[in-house]
């Protein structure tokens, strides 16, 4: 069987190692010293300065929201995991979907303009399978209106735009360690921000609101990272230069066999990493055709992501042509740290057959 995807798990030995050093001070959980080593180990590799690891990928969504004060309408993209939509509402915000680029599949820069109205505060956007967001546009348009930008980077580990982390673009973007993800801690995320003074604030947020023990400083939940996890994290991260090495390797396998079919379009001047092989059937029977031979070759792509997001139920429902469509017709095919030759060609002959 050979599925969209598969957890990278370091040697056993490794992430007992670690762990043993949790369980000999006897902590955790509540930031103890695994996770403060995990914090600057990632801030050292991706070259950022500030960010907060948390439980997982979605509650730094949710806590950017909060701790931006953001109010009103959220211009936002139906193309994306439907956390990004979720957190939105879970804060009590207006998602207002502007349509995606046909080739890049992020926001479509070119309308964000046109939706903005007196009750806008934020845009929030998605950097799609670890393609950046058309992010200096963006910027200009956030500064003329005087809107935050928050980036959803849940796929967006180790890309790189125009030298710089993708994470360094916007006021906050956050990121998944979901298991599935290139670089996981089983489940986590992490909130990475530009404005190091906003720190205590997206920190008490994700700490019950606690200022010292007996203390609070605002309104807060439970975000902390446990030790559990961060040891997970210590363990994978070694093994980025190869997962990605492997990854690179087979996506370009796919693209030599696959000459004639449509996929994703890298923007200019990004280092990609390689996170997923989408690719786009001519329409949803194809597509259909496509994953039931798959199936019944215990192969299982993934239709990611469908539906469109302005079709969810708690939404206003938005006809988006382009995300509508693409939608309909985008498959993942797998892609994992040791997907071998053998499989790509197996189902390179599915797809073309």
């Amino acid at each position: 069987m050979i599925n969209v995807t598969k957890t990278f798990l370091p040697p056993l030995e490794e992430y007992q190692a670690i762990l043993n050093r949790a369980w000999e001070a006897g902590w955790i959980t509540n930031r103890g010293q695994l996770v403060k080593e995990l914090e600057q180990k990632l801030k050292d590799y991706l070259g950022v300065s500030n960010m907060i690891a948390m439980t997982n990928g979605t509650l730094p969504l949710q806590i950017a929201i909060k701790a931006l004060g953001l109010k009103g309408e959220i211009i936002t993209t139906p193309f994306s995991y439907v956390a990004t939509t979720s957190s939105i509402v879970w804060e009590g915000c207006t998602p207002v979907f502007v349509d995606i680029h046909p080739e890049y599949l992020t926001i479509d820069e070119t309308k964000i303009e046109a939706a903005i109205t007196p009750r806008t505060t934020a845009i929030l956007a998605t950097h799609v399978f670890g393609n950046p967001c058309a992010v200096e546009e963006i910027d200009v348009i956030a500064k003329k209106h005087g809107l935050k930008v928050i980036y959803d980077g849940a796929h967006a580990f180790g890309v790189t735009y125009k030298g710089k982390s993708i994470f360094s673009y916007g006021d906050v973007t956050t990121c998944s360690f979901h298991a599935t993800k290139l670089f996981h801690t089983g489940e986590g995320g992490a909130l990475f921000f530009k404005d190091h003074t906003m720190y205590d604030k997206f920190f008490y947020h994700h700490n019950f609101g606690h200022k010292g023990k007996e203390d609070f400083q605002g309104l807060g939940i439970n975000g902390k990272m446990s030790e559990l996890q961060a040891a997970m994290g210590l363990a994978v991260l070694p093994y980025m230069d190869v997962i990605l090495s492997h990854r690179k390797n087979a996506i370009f396998q796919y693209l030599n066999e696959l000459t004639t079919q449509k996929t994703i379009k890298i923007r200019s001047e990004t280092e990609w990493n390689y996170a997923y092989m989408p690719i786009i059937l001519e329409n949803e029977q194809q597509l259909l055709r496509v994953q039931e031979a798959m199936n019944k070759a215990e192969i299982f792509p993934r239709r990611y992501f469908f539906p469109s997001l302005s079709k969810l139920p708690y939404v206003s429902r938005t006809n988006l042509y382009i995300a509508d469509q693409i939608a309909e017709r985008i498959l993942c095919l797998p892609l994992s740290h040791d997907i071998t030759a053998t499989e790509i060609e197996r189902i390179d002959q599915l797809i073309k057959a």
